[in-house]
């Protein structure tokens, strides 16, 4: 898990966005406030992959400074939580599930 996890936070500081996606499923359910503010629905939800890519594409582009400092990384079964410092140095935790291939296939992202 150590591994995805740099992995994951170095995709999102290359602003890498294929590097980012490799680490999703096709079959992705992606809650977060930020979905909200950046107008891509209002329920905060994201459910295909191809709107994935379109919302850490506005993301990366609103952000154009983004990156990610990875304080903890918290392991579950099949699933982990990252703590880390994002945009504007706030707070960020994620809880990430994996599917049986090792892909995220499902987030709660939270912020302060």
């Amino acid at each position: 898990m150590k591994q995805f996890s740099n992995e994951w936070i170095e995709a999102w500081n290359d602003h890498d966005i294929e590097k980012i996606l490799s680490h999703y499923s096709e079959d992705i359910e992606f809650y977060s406030p930020i979905i909200k503010q950046l107008g891509t629905n209002s329920e905060g939800v994201i459910r295909d992959k191809n709107t994935l890519k379109d919302y850490f594409q506005k993301a990366l582009g609103l952000y154009p400074d983004l990156f990610f400092n990875l304080h903890e990384i918290l392991v579950g079964t099949e699933s982990l939580i990252l703590f880390y410092s994002s945009v504007n140095n706030k707070k960020s935790a994620e809880f990430m599930q994996f599917d049986q291939e090792g892909k995220i296939n499902f987030v709660r992202a939270h912020y302060n």
